[in-house]
């Protein structure tokens, strides 16, 4: 029995995957899913293709530029992430996959995101600029120990101190190094020994642990207190390895506890031996972050050797270069086209010389200009005759005028001028001016007609 092609009930390949597309973007248009992002490519596009698995399945994914240029970071092959997507299907090829809209670290990596945001942020503002860097005293009599009072870190410190410099007086400011709270009691203790002045220095500082252990030497609050400290403030927060942005604020950073101990302890032989440890140490340090990296390179290339990539790579190598030709004829075109138009505005901005009217423009100009030097002129020699009259006419009646020709004013003590004999009692004072000065006379006698 042949089967009838036009029943509504066969589909056709096409049909087929653009009503599971439908179906699959209906009922999951929104979910949020975990895992390893692997396969990761970011082509000239813009966009983001990747596969993100766990221990026992895979699923394609694809990040459309609009929506991961907004990210914070690129994810790299291997990061844990969590993500907001939809469920689609690629109708071509019959794959579904993921349409991710939103994505972030997952775990420590977005700590360290956190880390990363705010130590870009305190740097943008200058904290941890070393010309706000305070040096340690020259002289240490009194050290301030910031810490939890029964940890690691304090028996290390005082073990150091004791041992390298026991005259030392040593105030201990007990706090907690871990928890919720830990920074805000971190902060109190520093405002305290701010306030009291009793040390010369502050060792902040506690022993080793995860990035969630360290996690309150990373607070904001915490960051800007140290960098307001008036007192130097060595930070030795975890190991060498550690570091936290109290580390990068504070006006010295210790490797440990123990070393930040040695530090504010003068014992010079000693302090050149921590720095040759420190180079030998940063120097293996290095050498195990390379380790580590050539470790993970080869882990990487052979998970992508196991993925073969290299059919899909082809194909999309093809497109480009079908892409490439295209663009390069069109941009042929468009620069053939801009020539003839360049070439048209060029012939016609010659027929319209603007010589002419510069020298048209230039004539007027100095007419203009010797017409108003004519104008100013003339205003200039009527203000000045207008000037001489008013001086002549303030000139007649100014009292020094009338002071020349012999007459006087007399004034009584209140500075109230007289005109009548009336306003004069006997025995006061009168002050009378002259034309060349003043004089005073007390009234012995008054004759009125």
């Amino acid at each position: 029995m042949l089967l009838n092609q036009k029943s509504p009930s066969v589909y056709s390949v096409s049909r087929l995957n653009k009503e599971i597309r439908q179906l699959l973007e209906r009922n999951f248009a929104s979910i949020t899913i975990t895992g390893e992002i692997s396969n990761f490519v970011s082509p000239s596009s813009g966009h983001w293709y990747f596969t993100v698995k766990d221990d026992h399945a895979q699923i394609r994914a694809a990040m459309w530029r609009g929506n991961n240029q907004a990210m914070r970071f690129k994810p790299k092959n291997g990061d844990q992430v969590q993500m907001q997507a939809r469920i689609s299907l690629y109708e071509p090829r019959g794959d579904y996959q993921l349409i991710v809209e939103q994505m972030e670290p997952a775990g420590e990596g977005a700590l360290k995101l956190q880390f990363e945001a705010l130590k870009m942020q305190l740097a943008s503002e200058g904290l941890f600029s070393a010309s706000h860097k305070k040096p340690l005293p020259s002289i240490i009599n009194k050290v301030g120990i910031i810490t939890s009072a029964t940890g690691a870190a304090v028996k290390d410190i005082l073990t150091v101190l004791q041992r390298r410099a026991p005259q030392l007086e040593i105030v201990i400011y007990p706090a907690q190094v871990q928890g919720n709270t830990a920074h805000q009691q971190l902060i109190e203790k520093i405002s305290l020994a701010n306030s009291r002045k009793e040390v010369d220095v502050i060792i902040l500082g506690r022993g080793g642990g995860s990035l969630e252990d360290l996690w309150c030497f990373n607070n904001e609050s915490l960051a800007r207190a140290i960098f307001t400290s008036q007192i130097p403030i060595v930070s030795a927060v975890g190991h060498e390895i550690d570091f936290t942005i109290s580390d990068y604020v504070a006006d010295i950073r210790a490797a440990t506890p123990s070393a930040a101990a040695e530090l504010v302890s003068p014992n010079q032989a000693q302090l050149f031996s921590l720095i040759t440890q420190q180079k030998q140490a940063l120097f293996n340090a290095f050498k195990h972050y390379l380790a580590i990296q050539q470790r993970n390179a080869v882990a990487i290339k052979h998970r992508l050797s196991l993925c073969h990539p290299q059919s899909q790579l082809q194909q999309k190598s093809q497109r480009l270069d079908e892409l490439s030709i295209n663009l390069e004829q069109a941009i042929k075109q468009k620069l053939l086209g801009a020539q003839k138009s360049c070439s048209s505005l060029n012939n016609r901005l010659m027929l319209r010389s603007p010589n002419l009217k510069l020298q048209q423009s230039q004539h007027q100009l100095n007419k203009l200009k010797t017409k108003l030097e004519t104008q100013l002129q003339q205003q200039l020699k009527q203000a000045s005759n207008n000037l001489a009259l008013q001086a002549a006419r303030l000139n007649s009646v100014s009292p020094l005028t009338v002071l020349a020709r012999g007459y006087s004013i007399t004034k009584n003590e209140q500075g109230q001028i007289i005109n009548s004999i009336l306003q004069i009692k006997p025995d006061s004072k009168m002050t009378t001016t002259l034309i060349d000065g003043d004089f005073t006379a007390q009234i012995l006698e008054i004759n009125s007609k």
